[in-house]
């Protein structure tokens, strides 16, 4: 496992979700290919999957739930925190609203919303981006919840694999997922509210993705020597899914393409560089919001998108840098491979 691809995978993860939302928000016609060609919700249940067969794994390693713990906490929270609070600390400069009427009750329920990972409660401050076509200040961190929660599940299913074995919980927890998920839907379908498909795409409705990232981290090996089998099967759930919808096969057969492109065909070490990709995806919504919200862009598309591609990636070194690298430990890989390179 000290040779992969993950790193890349999640960088280019994020970057598929910056492109979509830079399209979505700015509603530049000229940048309607990202949101043509790339998918941001694809991007997502990756990112899923590719936490299942990590965190388990990180989980499995860890000398103790207080060492598991402490690594989750320290990889996550302090960049999280710093986004948060500069949001909404420095909003101000561009609020409508005085700075007696936006640090008021709404500021404190933004900032204790958004910093217990609850952003559904309060996505906006008084008088920020109110002309955008979305007010949300960092409307990409819904997933954060999502991604604390399985980290909360894992120890638990810990727990379970040992009392009631392996591989029938990985199964029930997939298929009650997906069946999670597929009534939701249908809810949506039928109602026509929106809110049963939001509903649908929280957690449980994700935990498929996880949970096949952690069925092939646990079976490594069967993955390995059937890998022709896997990929094939894979490649064409997915190929059907395109025409005819396969719910109950689609988050494995996605699995399955992320881990191997994860697992194989190396090309290289991207962690001697750092890993950006979690600055990247929380870094980028608001930085298009304060794009969009400035208007000095309104008719010019391509300098609007070099200007946030600019600024989105001098953030995520600098937050790198300046926060994440500061809290790993020293048995990190990043940390290890930025000694290495040094």
């Amino acid at each position: 496992m000290s040779r992969n691809n993950f790193d890349l995978l999640r960088l280019l993860f994020a970057a598929t979700v910056c492109l979509v939302h830079a399209h979505e928000l700015s509603g530049f016609n000229e940048l309607g290919w990202f949101s043509g060609w790339l998918s941001a919700a694809v991007a997502v249940k990756a990112f899923f999957v590719v936490s299942g067969f990590l965190i388990f794994m990180s989980h499995e390693r860890s000398k103790s739930l207080a060492a598991y713990a402490s690594k989750r906490v320290r990889r996550i929270y302090p960049a999280y925190f710093t986004v948060v609070s500069l949001s909404a600390i420095g909003l101000v400069a561009v609020s409508t609203a005085s700075v007696g009427e936006y640090f008021s009750l709404s500021w404190v329920r933004y900032l204790v919303a958004n910093l217990t990972f609850l952003n559904f409660l309060q996505p906006t401050l008084p008088g920020v981006f109110e002309a955008n076509r979305l007010a949300a200040v960092n409307g990409a961190l819904w997933t954060l919840k999502i991604e604390v929660m399985f980290y909360l599940l894992v120890p638990f299913y810990g727990v379970l694999f040992r009392k009631f074995s392996l591989l029938p919980v990985l199964l029930l927890t997939y298929a009650a997922s997906v069946a999670y998920g597929g009534l939701f839907s249908l809810a949506a379908e039928r109602t026509g509210d929106a809110i049963y498909a939001e509903l649908g795409r929280q957690l449980p409705g994700q935990l498929c993705y996880f949970m096949a990232g952690a069925f092939l981290y646990y079976y490594q090996a069967l993955f390995e020597r059937r890998l022709g089998c896997f990929l094939l099967a894979a490649l064409a759930v997915l190929a059907i899914d395109l025409l005819y919808a396969l719910p109950l096969l689609e988050p494995f057969a996605l699995a399955v393409v992320v881990v191997f492109f994860g697992l194989f065909a190396y090309v290289g070490n991207f962690s001697k560089y750092g890993d950006f990709s979690y600055g990247v995806y929380i870094i980028h919504f608001p930085v298009i919001q304060l794009l969009v919200d400035a208007g000095c862009f309104r008719d010019r598309p391509w300098p609007f998108f070099g200007v946030f591609v600019a600024i989105t990636a001098v953030g995520a070194m600098a937050l790198w840098h300046l926060v994440e690298k500061r809290f790993l430990l020293r048995g990190s890989h990043y940390v290890a491979a930025d000694t290495a390179a040094r």
